[in-house]
């Protein structure tokens, strides 16, 4: 911890006051007891939106299971928004469901299958990993029979499914809003807290990554990080 706390303290010196304030402020909201997984999503304005979704409820990570298809967010979309939300890229496979899960994720498809909660209805007690399919195809019936639940939203029209990005909107809103009301203890930890501020000034400065390096070097860091 202290490390990490004398890092971000080296690292601030780079930032301007307004950034410095911005990741102040932000960064007390942030949360990863929602965790939004990508399955081989493809549309490369559907990544964006996806992260830009994610990022306005104040969720900064996302987990990318890649097989066919690159999670590759449009820049143009996302309004910056890829600056401030971590992705992690993982294989698509069950191994990789059950990584998240062995870190203390429940497994949520979101898919109609399986006696789907509806989202209104769902009652959030504990971290949960969201996973969302493919465009076409949506979530796999692998995945369903993996997951510990499916939880869906409620559609009044014949359209019987939502675009995957607005999907991931409206179930990382709703959710939100669901742990603003309740007791649960939701905000990241101290750590998890400073390593992800790290990872904002890093984004926010210019050869941010190569100043970053060069402190751990100097400073023998690297196998913190």
């Amino acid at each position: 911890m202290k490390d990490l706390a004398q890092t971000f303290e080296y690292l601030k010196q780079f930032l301007t006051e307004e950034r410095l304030t911005k990741i102040e402020h932000f960064s007390q909201e942030s949360s990863d007891f929602v965790l939004p997984v990508m399955d081989d999503v493809y549309q490369f304005r559907n990544a964006a939106a996806i992260i830009r979704s994610v990022e306005a409820c104040g969720f900064h990570k996302v987990v990318a299971m890649e097989e066919e298809n690159v999670f590759n967010p449009n820049l143009t979309v996302t309004k910056g928004a890829e600056t401030w939300v971590e992705v992690e890229k993982m294989p698509q496979n069950i191994a990789s469901l059950q990584n998240i899960k062995d870190r203390g994720y429940k497994i949520l498809a979101v898919s109609l299958e399986k006696n789907a909660v509806m989202l209104p209805d769902y009652q959030i007690t504990e971290p949960i990993a969201l996973v969302f399919g493919t465009e076409l195809k949506g979530v796999s019936e692998e995945v369903i029979d993996f997951a510990d639940e499916t939880l869906a939203i409620p559609m009044y029209g014949f359209t019987k499914s939502f675009n995957v990005s607005v999907a991931a909107g409206i179930c990382m809103y709703e959710l939100k809003q669901k742990l603003l009301k309740s007791n649960i203890d939701y905000k990241l930890s101290e750590e998890k807290l400073l390593r992800m501020k790290i990872r904002w000034a890093v984004n926010s400065m210019r050869s941010g990554q190569q100043i970053f390096e060069k402190y751990l070097r100097d400073n023998k860091l690297k196998h913190l990080f």
